[in-house]
């Protein structure tokens, strides 16, 4: 039986009920030893009432009858007093039978005395067959004298039975009594034998030797008897035995002892006489002294049950005093260690909530938190300081813990601030560097170092929010579902792979725009590095009664039960960042933002295969869609999130309405291939990819005639890239052929939307395309921010849409993922991917 992790109050249970069991044990031994001798006293009046006195008439009738039949066998006619005589004897016998089957008696008696008493009556059944063979003379003197003899032997059986008391005095003095009767049977015994000798004159063979055997027996058992009685009992029957009577008895016996004839030495009317008053007198002693025990085994028995009911009170006082002390014992232990249980629970809950406070900057005082209990001098007082002082351990562990974390993310916050403002420099410069920049290679590498840039400073936003600070990007409105994608794809290294598909209008709270585009992104950025290159990431968007829902699927392996269970757990607990889960890191980021704003993060297994992120946000942040216009998109608060600013760049007013492109279908035009007719553009149709989604783009008239005969477009541009425009071109000029840039002579509007839409910087949720103008002198590289001339402004703006227009034909033929990121595949005069530039994703 292992008790190693039983409860204590069991333990001190077990510990008390053993030892009280056995004195409750010992306890109903000793009482029941004790009261069974204390019962049988106590029956001792019973006993000899019930059986005592009724059989010692019956052996005095059958002393008698005995006398009598060995008289009527020696020829004496004697029939009138044998008759007589006999039904006395039957009268006792009856007595003495309805006596023994009564349920007192039997209660009284032992399993002995009940075992001799029915001995006792079988062998009164004898008596009438005897009978009949006195009667018919059958049997001889000898005979009659042990048929009686043998009935009166059993009587003596049971009061020897009867005698046996349980108190060892009272028991010495009954079995004295017992042999004294005994003595006076065989003192009977020699009279009925010399009751016969008398009446036919001389012995019967054998006779004399069984008379002088019966006298030195009668002798033997009065004289040892004796001595085990009291002394005043001796004394009574010494005075007894000094009796002229009794001392003339004794003289007779001892001629009968010495004579060697047939014939009996002594007169037989002497003998009568003194017989009978030795036998009365020796029969009235034997009663006196079976009263007189019977009177001294009450005030014993009484004793007894007095020392039985003191000693069993004091047992079950002991067994009480054991159990109320057992219990006190056990329940001051155990409300103890209850005591020690509660603090233990209470410091399970309060450790974590002190860490909470100490996180939040709260002071704590160890001492108050952590009061000195009075637990007691002993062992477990012992422990209980020993606790105490593990438990201001541990807070001031975790408080140093905390200011160790504290601490550490002011080193990490610095040090990502030091990163982001290194980075917004980094941007600042590319932006100036693709402002001065006309030659279309090296402002496609510039594009992709400026998505680097974008994405490093995402990472160093990570660690800003894995400090516990909020990144510096903000919008003052509303943004654009659509666009609050686009900003997102503008942060993923492999957005090519992303297919944006059905976005439902909505916007989103310009407070939260920020955090969303990086939680996106984050989630974007798992989804496309946890399935294969060859396979599509999918995002959607639909607007809800209690907010709106983005869900992101891949074709990934999935997560396994136990994966997706603790990464859900994650996303809804927003727990501190633990250094050493650095798998998690997105996950982590993910958190704490859907924390900050209460937005829902959950991950499934989708319906073919990998996982699905659904993200929705709560309707408190979500506002109808803003109108198109280019003041405040995603990134388009501050550039690429430096924390600076961006003036809304003013745009040169429309001359005629804009229309959007239709839905699925992009526009893009390559530099390079000449127009088909006029300023018409050529038209590349791709459906699926990042720009098959609504396009917010419009198209309008402009006074511009920058174009060149052959009709090719520029890209599209946002905020920065109008700027670097309105500095190339300066006001509205005539083309050199002298036609309009008008909506007119560009059916499709020859408006793109960029691949990947927003990113470091978007100004704007739609993007607006200027007409076309003629071709003039070109202008150098310059330094300063001079208006350009026409010539100077087409070609940057064809360096710009040729490099969208290799973008949009990669991600239309799905290039495999080792083709995929800025630099990694050859250049071609044809297919040359270039990733979305900061003036591109300010679009």
């Amino acid at each position: 039986m292992n008790t190693r992790d039983w409860p204590i109050r069991s333990k001190l249970t077990a510990l008390v009920v053993a030892p009280v069991t056995a004195l409750l044990a010992l306890w109903i031994f000793a009482t029941a030893l004790t009261f069974g001798p204390a019962q049988g006293l106590l029956s001792a009046h019973t006993l000899l009432n019930d059986f005592g006195k009724p059989g010692e008439a019956v052996v005095a009738e059958l002393q008698r009858e005995r006398r009598l039949s060995v008289v009527y066998l020696a020829a004496e006619p004697a029939q009138a007093d044998l008759v007589a005589q006999r039904r006395r004897t039957d009268e006792a016998i009856a007595e003495l039978r309805r006596r023994i089957s009564g349920d007192d008696l039997r209660d009284a008696a032992s399993d002995l005395l009940d075992a001799r008493l029915d001995r006792l009556d079988a062998a009164l059944e004898a008596l009438p067959d005897g009978r009949g063979q006195i009667d018919r003379r059958e049997a001889d003197r000898t005979d009659a004298v042990d048929l009686y003899s043998a009935m009166i032997s059993s009587a003596f059986h049971a009061f020897a039975g009867m005698a046996a008391l349980p108190d060892p005095e009272l028991n010495r003095q009954a079995l004295a009594v017992t042999a004294i009767g005994r003595s006076r049977e065989l003192l009977g015994q020699t009279d009925a034998v010399l009751a016969g000798a008398f009446v036919s004159g001389s012995f019967a063979e054998g006779e004399h030797r069984q008379l002088v055997r019966t006298i030195v027996n009668q002798r033997f058992l009065a004289e040892t008897a004796v001595t085990d009685l009291p002394a005043t009992e001796r004394a009574a029957y010494q005075r007894l035995t000094e009796q002229a009577e009794f001392r003339r008895l004794v003289q007779m016996q001892d001629l009968l002892i010495a004579t060697v004839g047939d014939r009996p030495p002594i007169a037989a009317d002497d003998w009568r006489a003194d017989y009978n008053a030795v036998q009365q007198a020796m029969r009235d002693y034997e009663l006196d002294q079976a009263d007189g025990l019977a009177d001294r085994s009450k005030p014993t028995a009484v004793r007894i049950l007095v020392l039985l009911a003191s000693a069993g009170l004091l047992g079950l006082i002991a067994v009480v005093v054991s159990v109320l002390v057992a219990v006190r014992v056990g329940r001051t232990l155990a409300g103890r260690l209850a005591r020690l249980r509660t603090v233990l629970e209470r410091s399970e809950q309060q450790l974590p909530e002190l860490v909470a406070r100490m996180r939040r900057g709260e002071t704590v005082d160890v001492e108050q938190e952590a009061p000195a209990v009075d637990y007691g001098a002993d062992e477990i007082g012992q422990v209980g300081r020993a606790f105490t002082a593990v438990r201001r351990t541990a807070i001031r562990a975790a408080e140093g813990e905390v200011n160790l974390r504290r601490g550490l993310n002011e080193v990490f916050l610095n040090i990502a601030r030091r990163s982001q403002g290194l980075v917004y420099r980094q941007l600042a410069m590319l932006d100036r560097m693709e402002r001065r920049t006309e030659d279309p290679d090296e402002l496609a590498e510039l594009f992709q170092v400026d998505h680097l840039a974008t994405r490093l400073r995402r990472h160093a936003e990570d660690l800003v929010i894995l400090a516990g600070a909020a990144p510096s990007r903000g919008w003052r409105n509303p943004v654009a579902m659509v666009d609050l994608i686009r900003g997102a794809l503008s942060e993923v290294e492999a957005y090519r792979r992303v297919d944006i598909g059905g976005v439902q209008s909505a916007g989103l709270a310009g407070r939260t725009v920020g955090d969303l585009i990086h939680l996106l992104a984050e989630l974007i950025e798992n989804a496309t590095g946890f399935s294969p290159p060859d396979t599509r990431v999918h995002v959607t968007g639909v607007r809800k009664a209690d907010g709106y829902t983005f869900e992101i699927t891949d074709r990934g392996l999935g997560m396994s039960t136990e994966a997706l269970a603790d990464a859900n757990s994650l996303l809804d607990s927003s727990p501190e960042f633990d250094p050493a889960r650095t798998d998690r890191l997105g996950l982590f980021v993910v958190a704490r933002l859907a924390a900050r704003h209460r937005v829902r993060v959950r991950l499934r297994r989708s319906e073919a295969a990998g996982l699905t992120a659904v993200v929705h946000i709560p309707d408190e942040v979500v506002t109808e869609e803003p109108p198109p216009s280019g003041t405040d998109a995603p990134n388009g608060g501050q550039r690429g999130g430096s924390g600076a600013a961006r003036r809304e760049v003013p745009r040169r007013p429309a001359t005629g309405p804009e229309q959007l492109v239709p839905a699925g279908t992009t526009s893009v035009t390559t530099v390079g291939e000449p127009a088909t007719t006029g300023t018409e553009a050529v038209q590349v149709e791709v459906a699926g990819e990042i720009d098959g989604l609504p396009r917010r783009v419009r198209r309008r008239p402009s006074t511009d005639s920058r174009g060149r005969a052959g009709g090719a477009s520029v890209p599209p541009v946002g905020a920065a890239g109008a700027s670097r425009q309105q500095r190339a071109t300066g006001p509205d000029e005539a083309s050199a052929d002298g036609r309009s840039g008008s909506t007119s002579s560009s059916p499709d509007g020859l408006i793109a939307a960029v691949p990947g839409a927003t990113g470091t910087a978007v100004d704007g949720p739609t993007m607006r395309q200027p007409a076309l103008g003629g071709r003039g002198d070109r202008r150098g590289p310059s330094a300063d921010p001079t208006p350009r001339s026409p010539e100077e402004a087409r070609r940057v703006m064809a360096a710009l849409q040729a490099g969208t227009a290799r973008g949009r034909r990669v991600a239309a033929t799905q290039v495999p993922k080792s083709e995929y990121g800025p630099g990694l595949r050859p250049k071609e005069p044809s297919d040359d991917p270039e990733p979305p530039t900061g003036t591109e994703r300010d679009t």
